[in-house]
Order: structure tokens, then sequence, then C-alpha cells
């Protein structure tokens, strides 16, 4: 097989997956919209007399629209969404922006140049669009279109609503999310005899695959077990927030021990030594040395062509949900300084629609949706992944999201709050320091993080 051109993350990942127990999606337009304008359809009981001809509809106005991408270029845009607003809008004209140079967001508010839509992604979607004041509460657009909110896995609803708080809903999720899963090397199963990881499986039981297949053989050791932190600790299997929500401290100490002795337990494994840096560990399975990796799954990861691999769930940890651990979505989301609100909300509701999103599944980009046909169409015209165990993407349904900050307290930027982490699990699993003295020092640079952000508002 051929995986060079496979490009890393699913955050661009990155940035699908699943046996949802949630509602499925309505019948009629698969917009979710009860009817394509907020008319009320017509009367059910027919008139004895012919209909009179309808008067010619008015041409619409024509007029541009803005939509900005961060991170996405003006022919990935094209490619997944220009034919179907041409189809849909004839009377607009679509401008593209994303994030080049001297136009970020924050910089494009500055000069009163604002988007009329935009794809914003939830760990910044305070700061770079409702701290920007663009924010605009959706409900009276979602009832005056009829708008079918049961569409879309509830975990990716919660999510947004967690982060305001308010009661208002400010976008739609947008594919893809990107959930974690176990990467296993054929080859290496295949070596050293040794059958093949199940979906469903547990820590213990990939544990003890771990301390099978780590060994040195022919001066080369192959590990059993390696990681993205992104994947196990940013992303875990308790929902678990760094912060805690209502109160200056580390959110759940208990939970957060257990975290870190459950990874623990594979470093210790002689011959299975963590690999220096955060890069150098997540990067170790695409070297063909390590028999099992937790890391995204993603269109846009890099793997070599050099060995046989496939994937399975995430495995499941003791007292947490059995659930697919998960990068959130992005969300399409209305600026308030929008001329054409209404028009933006259709274009949203376009840009929801079962055809985009099962289009888009095809291609690999996990779906937002509850629908179950679009679910199993994951990676089908996606050379690479299509040969691949793509339920294991689904086998659990989304975790739930992780709990944000309260309004009442002070927040730090999510990539802030990690930092320590990683520099502190680091050296725990590296001997450097014990259990009780990484959380603490974590809990202490997240303290002073919050500090900092107070003395700005001074």
């Amino acid at each position: 097989m051929n995986n060079k051109g496979w490009n890393r993350t699913f955050a661009g990942a990155l940035s699908g997956l699943m046996a949802f127990s949630l509602a499925a999606c309505s019948g009629g337009s698969d917009s979710g919209a009860g009817s394509a304008s907020p008319s009320t359809s017509p009367s059910a009981s027919a008139s004895v007399s012919a209909p009179s001809p309808a008067p010619s509809a008015k041409p619409k106005e024509p007029f541009t629209m803005t939509i900005y991408v961060a991170a996405m270029k003006q022919e990935e845009f094209d490619s997944r969404y220009k034919g179907i607003l041409a189809k849909q809008f004839p009377h607009i004209t679509f401008k593209f922006e994303t994030d080049t140079p001297g136009n970020k967001i924050e910089e494009k508010v500055v000069r009163g140049e604002i988007p009329d839509l935009m794809k914003t992604d939830l760990p910044l979607f305070r700061f770079r669009y409702l701290d920007l004041g663009l924010g605009e509460d959706l409900t009276p657009y979602i009832a005056k279109y009829k708008y079918d909110m049961s569409r879309f896995n509830q975990s990716f609803v919660k999510e947004l609503g967690d982060l305001t708080k308010d009661g208002k809903i400010y976008g739609l999720p947008a594919p893809p999310y990107i959930p974690s899963v176990l990467y296993y090397n054929k080859s290496l199963f295949d070596k050293f005899g040794v059958p093949y990881p199940k979906d469903g499986m547990t820590f213990d039981e990939v544990y003890e695959l771990a301390k099978k297949l780590t060994r040195t053989e022919g001066g080369t050791t192959y590990r059993g077990f390696s990681a993205n932190l992104h994947s196990v600790l940013r992303e875990n299997p308790f929902s678990l927030p760094i912060l805690d929500p209502a109160k200056d401290a580390l959110a759940d100490p208990a939970k957060w021990q257990q975290l870190f002795s459950n990874l623990k337990r594979f470093y210790e494994i002689p011959g299975n030594d963590f690999n220096k840096t955060f890069a150098d560990e997540a990067n170790v399975f695409n070297n063909g040395t390590s028999a099992m990796e937790i890391d995204q799954l993603s269109t846009l990861l890099k793997l070599p062509d050099t060995f046989e691999w496939d994937v399975v769930s995430i495995p499941t940890l003791a007292g947490a949900p059995q659930r697919v651990i998960q990068r959130g979505p992005g969300y399409w989301t209305m600026a308030n300084t929008s001329k054409h609100k209404d028009e933006v909300f259709e274009v949203m509701m376009a840009l929801s629609s079962d055809e985009v999103q099962m289009s888009e599944s095809r291609l690999g980009m996990p779906t937002t949706l509850v629908n179950k046909e679009i679910q199993a169409a994951l990676a089908q015209d996606f050379p690479l992944l299509k040969t691949k165990n793509m339920k294991a993407a689904t086998y659990y349904p989304p975790t739930d999201p992780v709990p944000k900050r309260n309004q009442n307290v002070t927040n730090v930027d999510p990539a802030q709050q990690l930092v320590p982490v990683y520099k502190y699990f680091i050296e725990y699993v590296t001997g450097k320091t014990d259990l009780n003295a990484a959380l603490r020092l974590i809990e202490e640079e997240n303290l002073k993080l919050i500090e900092a952000e107070k003395a700005k508002k001074k």
C-alpha cells in the first residue's frame, strides 16, 4: 500500500464514529428543516377547483456572503461546498477567506472586515468568537425554520452549551470531529505470533499484549505500546478538565492520578521506555518499532508504507464510561454584524445537510449527525482508510464533553493549560518526579496562568 500522501492530525487534523443511542435524524428535508423557508406548509385538504396559477416569484436580490474558515484552503472549500452552494443559492456570490498572514479573525475584526459566516473550532470558540463580540444566538432561526437539532449527536450540541452556559445556541456542529483509536502494527503481531487486538478491549488487556510484544531482537528494540498524549490526556476517558470548572484548582486530582498511573505502567515494561519528548513518542509507531499506539483517526495522519496496520476501538479504563474519546468538532457560526442573517442560517442548514455530511463522511471526515447510514459510509471514498476497520471509530458513542470553566471564574487558554500537564507527565513517567509532585506542579503552574489572566483585566 502507499500511505505517503497521507498527511498528519485529525485537527487538520486532523479533527469518524458511532453506535449512537441518541435520537435519529428526522425525515423530510435533509437539511433538518421542516421546510425550505419559514413559511408554513399548504393545507392538507385539497380544493375542488383547479388551483390558480402561482404568481411568479420575485427574483432574489444578489449579494456577496463572506465565509471564513481558518486552516482551510480555497481548493478544499470549493471541492466540499461550492457545488451545493451554487445550486441552492444562485443569487449569492460566496467569498471565501482564511487565516492567511495578517488575516486572523481578531485582525479582521479590528479592521471592521467581519465575515458573515464562520467555522469556529471549540477550543478557541470563546476567544475567537464570543470574546470578539460576534456571538449570534441561533435559537430564533432554529424556531423560525423549524430546524431539527436532534439530527446532531447531542454530545456535540451539549459541548457548545457547556462552554457558554447561557442557554443560547451559537453554532451547528460541523465535521470533522477527531476520534481516538488504537492503531496496531499487523506486521509485528505476525512476526511474533501474537493475536491481533480486537474492538472492545480494556487497558488491562492492551497492557498484557504490550508485555508480550516488547522485546529486543536482532539488535532492534520493539515496543509494545506508545501514545499520542493528546489522545490519552487532553482527551481522556473521564472527560476530565485540567482546571476545576468552579474554582481555581486542579480538577478531581484522584482521577488525574488514575490517568497518570494507568499510562505509567506501560512505560515501566522493560524496553518500553517513553521516547524522550511528546513528538518523539507520538511518532514512534511510524518507525515500525511500536506494536500499538493510541492516536487520533485522521485522513491527514502520516503513516509509512513499510508495514501492514489497522485500527480497533480505543481501550476502556476501569471506572470510566465506555465511550469513544474524541476531539470535538468545529461549529458553523453567524456573525451578529451580518446584514443577511436569514440567508446565513439557510446556508448553515445547507452546509449541515445529509448530502454534504454524507460526502464528507465518505471522504473520511466523521459526521456530527446521528444518521447511521452516514456514519457507516466513513472513508468509503478514501482509498487508504476504506480497507481499514472504520467501525472502530463508532464502536462506542462519543464521550461526554469536557466540563468548561464557569463564567464567574477566570479562564485560561486550554492550550496553555496543557503545557504543564505534558511537561510533568513526561517527568513522572521518566522517573524525574513522583505522582503527587507532578500533579502539584501542574496545579501551581495553572494557578500562575490564572493570575496572569487576572492581571490583564486590571
